[in-house]
């Protein structure tokens, strides 16, 4: 098992933190600035242009691909200290087009997508000039288990129509959200796991709606959740992604990756949590000395270096697996790093808000923010539970 940095990873590590060093968080507070000026939390802000365009006059677009033609074509061990580099910013993901929801959905589109799909949506995503949103989870229905999912997508003719409400639909607020790929039953009588198929539904979609969005602990993100209608909203049969049935086996191939890429993100988060911990803990004096003084914050930091380099190895294990034996065999060293990475963060973040004390809970550090977005992470691509319960069912399987 190797997780040495090959040279080539080596080489975009120090180009990105340059990048994200003299551009990127300098461009933060900008970026925040016009958000407000716009007065929409999901406004395109102009400095975000300017950001991705510097990412492609460097060579630090689509990273997460690994097609040579369209990224540098790295494997996932080698991407995966690139998205921990990106996630220390919640700008830096988008600067170079490697956010999420588009990374999973140009996935799909790359493994699954018609020549004609390809070139209506995949191209414009790679180029950054659309942004896509997935429709999966329900309101009604537990969408832990993708098998309760209710929205139909019934044949009729040369088209396909659909009838359901998504909620979380991630993506779906922006303005330069164009595409849905969304998920629902096409053959509710069939075998559970190909009763599901996904289709390309364009957001313009007549019988589309989107209803509204939803905050996460009063903060409206800047990708948008949205609750979604489909009211006999009809596209064509082409839009099919793959064949009818085929849907769950799609979210198996999309999320696993997906997983990885929030894991990553997530490190990148803690490490910068950190850090502002520190420097607070070494500036702050309490009782005629300063916080980093205080033996309960020393183990605070020590006990936040011991956790993230334990996640960060794990998530490096199960980049090594899905390169060399495939996501399948690495399925629970995936849903290991998807539980371990977030709750390793929410820790890190809490402690880091507590040294700030009351700075810690406003909005001048970050922090709070911070902790808000990671905590959706203990439920999105599915909950901690399910995770652990493929964990404990392999391990119980060896004592069968």
């Amino acid at each position: 098992m190797d997780f040495e940095s090959s040279e080539r990873c080596r080489e975009f590590s120090e180009r990105l933190t340059a990048f994200m060093q003299e551009h990127v968080y300098p461009a933060e507070a900008v970026f925040a600035e016009q958000v407000r000026a716009a007065g929409d939390p999901h406004a395109e802000a102009p400095v975000m242009e300017e950001l991705k365009d510097e990412a492609r006059r460097r060579g630090l677009w689509n990273l997460f691909h690994p097609d040579p033609e369209v990224g540098p074509g790295l494997k996932v061990v080698e991407y995966a200290p690139l998205a921990e580099i990106m996630g220390r910013s919640p700008l830096g993901p988008e600067a170079c087009n490697c956010s999420a929801p588009d990374t999973g959905n140009m996935e799909v589109l790359t493994l699954f997508g018609t020549p004609e799909q390809k070139e209506t949506w995949l191209r414009p995503l790679l180029d950054g000039e659309i942004r896509s949103a997935f429709a999966m989870t329900e309101p009604e229905v537990a969408s832990s288990d993708a098998t309760n999912i209710e929205m139909r997508i019934e044949r009729d003719g040369d088209s396909y129509v659909l009838n359901g409400r998504k909620w979380w639909t991630s993506g779906a607020m922006r303005e330069r959200c164009r595409i849905f790929i969304a998920m629902g039953k096409t053959n509710p009588e069939g075998p559970p796991h190909k009763q599901q198929s996904m289709i390309l539904v364009p957001r313009d979609t007549p019988g589309v709606t989107v209803v509204r969005n939803l905050p996460v602990f009063g903060y409206a993100d800047h990708e948008g959740h949205a609750e979604v209608l489909f009211e006999d909203a009809r596209v064509p049969a082409t839009n099919l992604v793959a064949g009818e049935g085929d849907g769950f086996m799609i979210a198996q191939a999309r999320l696993g990756p997906g997983r990885i890429h929030h894991c990553m993100r997530t490190i990148g988060v803690a490490e910068r949590a950190l850090e502002a911990m520190c420097r607070r803990a070494s500036e702050r004096v309490t009782f005629g000395a300063p916080l980093a003084t205080r033996a309960n914050v020393q183990d605070w930091i020590a006990e936040a270096r011991i956790d993230i380099d334990m996640a960060r190895l794990l998530t490096l294990k199960a980049a090594w697996l899905m390169d060399t034996v495939g996501n399948k065999h690495a399925r629970t060293e995936i849903a290991s790093i998807k539980v371990a990475a977030p709750n390793v963060a929410l820790k890190v973040i809490d402690r880091a808000i507590q040294v700030h004390g009351g700075g810690g809970v406003s909005d001048d550090f970050g922090l709070a923010s911070a902790w808000a977005h990671i905590r959706t992470l203990r439920l999105a691509d599915g909950p901690d539970e399910v995770h652990k319960m493929t964990i404990a069912r392999r391990e119980l399987r060896a004592h069968a």
